[in-house]
């Protein structure tokens, strides 16, 4: 019979083992994020989970190594979103579930589309308003309970009384109350202090305000300001008390102008902008989300009969189909652009498609895939982690067939996710 302590000795030796083994990924190309073309022929050594070494050629492996064969592959840091709603996705009828999901249900659903998204490539989120169950998700995904990308969330989103994310938007009068901060809705300054407060609170990462009206709300302005000057300051103020970023959804151009020059940190979609407000986006160096695919499949899925409720369909349609070209014009102006999709407005998974329509709006493939990898890490705060296959950086990798810098296209169908050391997908 062998001693207790031997037993225990043996494991000990095995787990060292197992914790020194190291991953050498032979990659036919690789596109680091950092330079403008791929490089042939590279291994990526990662322990842990970190990217130890980029070296030349195929590495011969020692004793303990694992290998992963992606010869025949190119390989890519992780991708960012910047703007998903990871709770939920369209459906023809949707808005009924308000009434008849509970928070469980909710729960589940969100699991499932974290899981799609990692699987999609896209390895860190930035999740832009939802329930709070937005917050679990990512501490159990934080906790390795269940799979998905590494998630930023702003929580609930802060709206104005009717405004865009104003959660009883559609209800019938004797249930629609009066939402405050608690819920995230502020009518005054001192509410706006409240309503940031609250989000920390909750264990927000960065606060999100709806700046202007807004497509998918059961309401009927998609586009007029929804905060004073002195509302959205307010917001922008507390929370860099607290250490937050805010993002601001705005379609029209003066509640993003308002947003802008009280020092959000980006616009999400900005669809109306006008010459003005593109100055000010140089000016104070805010970046725009733009958001394509979102604002093309809204207004797909509002021709439709049915699908979305009668003021929902009249903004899909005169609001969606102007995206792209806004994009456009705001790139070939020189305003930083930041990759996010607004996943959930169309399915999740299909975030890369939007690659696509930035390719189609003048964006060479180079550029908007920077914007997904080392331009959204940066405006994170996390450059020295995150963006890029450099040596000390987070294994957050992915792999896909073809030149996606030729091809922008080969990045909607990944056959690789390896996020923080682990792999995910092969």
């Amino acid at each position: 019979m062998k001693k207790p302590y031997l037993t225990l000795l043996a494991a000990l030796a095995c787990f060292s083992s197992f914790a020194q083994q190291r991953t050498l990924l032979h990659c036919g190309n690789l596109f680091d994020g950092v330079g403008n073309s791929l490089q042939r022929e590279v291994t990526v050594v990662v322990e842990g989970n970190k990217i130890t070494a980029v070296q030349r050629g195929y590495t011969t492996p020692a004793a303990n190594d694992r290998v992963v064969d992606l010869k025949n592959k190119t390989l890519l840091p992780g991708l960012i979103d910047m703007h998903v709603h990871i709770e939920s996705e369209t459906k023809r009828g949707g808005a009924i579930d308000r009434f008849t999901q509970n928070t469980p249900d909710v729960a589940f659903q969100a699991a499932h589309y974290a899981k799609i998204t990692l699987q999609a490539g896209f390895t860190t989120v930035r999740d832009l308003g939802g329930s709070g169950v937005n917050i679990s998700l990512r501490n159990a995904i934080n906790r390795g309970m269940i799979e998905g990308p590494r998630i930023f969330t702003a929580g609930k989103s802060i709206a104005t009384t009717g405004g865009h994310a104003d959660p009883t938007n559609g209800y019938r009068r004797e249930i629609m109350g009066d939402p405050g901060p608690l819920e995230g809705v502020i009518n005054s300054p001192e509410d706006a202090r409240k309503a940031v407060r609250q989000r920390y609170k909750e264990g927000s990462d960065l606060i999100k305000v709806t700046a202007t009206g807004g497509v998918l709300s059961n309401a009927k302005d998609g586009q007029g300001p929804q905060f004073t000057d002195e509302e959205v300051e307010a917001v922008v103020k507390t929370a860099k008390d607290y250490g937050f970023m805010v993002a601001a959804h705005a379609h029209g151009a003066e509640g993003m102008k308002r947003a802008i020059r009280a020092g959000v940190t980006t616009i999400e979609h900005g669809t109306l902008m006008d010459d003005e407000a593109i100055e000010l986006f140089k000016k104070y160096g805010t970046y725009y989300v733009p958001t394509i695919i979102a604002g093309r499949t809204a207004a797909d899925s509002a021709r439709i009969p049915g699908y979305y409720p009668a003021f929902v369909t009249v903004k899909a349609l005169a609001i969606g189909p102007k995206v792209q070209a806004t994009f456009a014009k705001a790139y070939k102006a020189g305003v930083k652009i930041a990759f996010g999709t607004d996943a959930g407005v169309y399915p999740h998974g299909y975030n890369a498609k939007e690659f696509e329509y930035m390719v189609e709006g003048g964006m060479p493939p180079i550029e908007a895939i920077k914007a997904a990898t080392i331009v959204n890490a940066e405006l994170l705060g996390l450059k020295t982690q995150l963006g890029s296959v450099e040596t000390g950086k987070l294994a957050d990798l992915i792999a896909v067939e073809g030149d996606p810098l030729q091809n922008v296209k080969a990045l909607q169908v990944v056959r690789f996710v390896m996020k923080e050391g682990k792999i995910y997908k092969q």
